[in-house]
């Protein structure tokens, strides 16, 4: 059995390294702060010091991480991630970042790896699609590493093989412009409901049974009237996903519209303070903004 080697034990990261390690693999791990992940050192997780020590000890590295700085930062200098891999190694990045800067890390590992790979593989689904092992995983770059890595990654869910390096993450940012507008677009119904006295518990049960009722609305609506104190996917990070998406259509001379106005709305979410507040807030975030206006009302904060 491969080990596997994590960088990157947040929400996302920490609960796909505990699945790992309940499929009983050899799991090492290294993140910034050691203390938030003595959850998973008490489940037998490997604690190293630095990524090039992981890179070292692990089959395959796996990242999740935040943003294109953050990812390049692991890479570089003597204790970085590249200074670990060698021949036969797979670096899969399961972070959503820029395409662009994903292609060119993958040439460095070509590059100065000594034969390693390196995958761009993001995923769709959040906490408890990885709690349940039900994530969609795009991968792009080599397809015989992909087959190598293929079981490795249906622990977390289901594999799908796109094409070339970057490719996976184009893939990515597809999707979450829909998810990021299907959220918007059901805040607004269930706003106009409401304002009109319609019980909006009632209006969202009625909404999602519809034919608008899509996996992504079920699972989140519950989010968006009784908010829980646990975040699944912030507005910071799909403001981030967003921006990135308006990029990738710039590059390659896409329009897209609705992820304009949906960075618009994310943009007013940021301001009243919402950035790491589940998306399922967008029917509040508009609720403080006036009719004909994507700017706030007021500074309320959640």
């Amino acid at each position: 059995m491969q080990t596997i080697g994590f960088i990157g034990l947040g929400k996302m990261g920490g609960n796909m390294a505990a699945r790992y390690l309940a499929a009983g693999y050899t799991v090492y791990g290294e993140a910034r702060n050691r203390d938030s992940a003595q959850w998973l050192i008490d489940q037998g997780l490997q604690w190293v010091d630095t990524p090039r020590e992981l890179a070292q000890a692990a089959d395959v590295v796996m990242t999740s991480l935040p943003n294109d700085d953050v990812v390049e930062s692991i890479t570089k200098g003597t204790d970085g991630l590249l200074a670990g891999l060698s021949e036969g190694k797979i670096w899969a990045d399961l972070s959503t970042i820029t395409p662009g800067v994903s292609r060119k890390l993958a040439a460095r590992v070509r590059e100065e790896a000594h034969g390693a790979l390196m995958l761009d593989t993001p995923v769709s689904g959040t906490v408890p699609q990885v709690k349940s092992g039900t994530l969609t995983l795009m991968v792009g770059g080599d397809k015989d590493a992909y087959r190598r890595l293929e079981p490795v990654l249906r622990v977390l869910g289901t594999p799908e093989y796109v094409g070339e390096n970057g490719q996976g993450l184009v893939l990515k940012l597809a999707i979450n412009i829909s998810l990021a507008v299907q959220m918007l677009a059901f805040s607004e119904g269930l706003l106009l409901a409401e304002r009109d006295g319609i019980d909006p518990h009632r209006a969202a049960e009625i909404m999602t049974e519809s034919a608008v009722g899509s996996p992504m609305l079920k699972a989140r609506v519950p989010l968006v009237l009784d908010k829980p104190d646990e975040t699944w996917f912030d507005v910071g990070l799909m403001h981030k996903d967003i921006r990135l998406a308006r990029q990738a259509g710039e590059e390659l001379a896409t329009p897209l519209p609705t992820a304009a106005v949906a960075d618009e709305i994310l943009a007013v979410a940021d301001q009243l303070g919402y950035g790491h507040r589940d998306i399922a807030t967008l029917h509040e975030v508009l609720a403080h903004t006036p009719a004909g206006s994507a700017q706030p009302a007021t500074a309320a904060k959640p």
